[in-house]
């Protein structure tokens, strides 16, 4: 499976941006991730495909938004309110054959990445 993502950008605080992951076919379990200068890689969210079952780390929750669009395999990461904190280069993730439940921040956990585009938040 192949992952592109798209759709980084810079903006300033409270602003919006909207992350894209073309995928070249179906996947059970999404997510995000993001990794900030000099910090870990940490998950953002995931979301089960089928049922769209949909997971946040706590940090993001009320302002990030998982979705996806199973015709076209394409994943997205609405990002409303957005703060500094939030600057990262932000990967796409995906394991084809198991759901979300469980594991989904941990990053050994997924088998595909994409190679991350950057949000930077002034």
């Amino acid at each position: 499976v192949q992952l592109v993502e798209s759709g980084g950008g810079s903006v300033q605080a409270g602003g919006s941006l909207r992350l894209s992951c073309a995928a070249s076919g179906y996947t059970r379990c999404m997510g995000w991730f993001r990794q900030g200068t000099g910090k870990e890689r940490e998950a953002v969210a995931a979301i089960y495909t089928r049922g769209g079952t949909s997971y946040y780390a706590d940090s993001v929750k009320g302002r990030l938004i998982i979705s996806r669009d199973n015709d076209k395999n394409t994943l997205f990461l609405q990002m409303n309110s957005l703060k500094p904190e939030d600057t990262a280069l932000y990967y796409c993730a995906a394991r084809p054959n198991r759901d979300c439940f469980g594991s989904w921040q941990t990053s050994g956990a997924f088998d595909y990445w994409g190679r991350g585009t950057q949000v930077t938040v002034s």
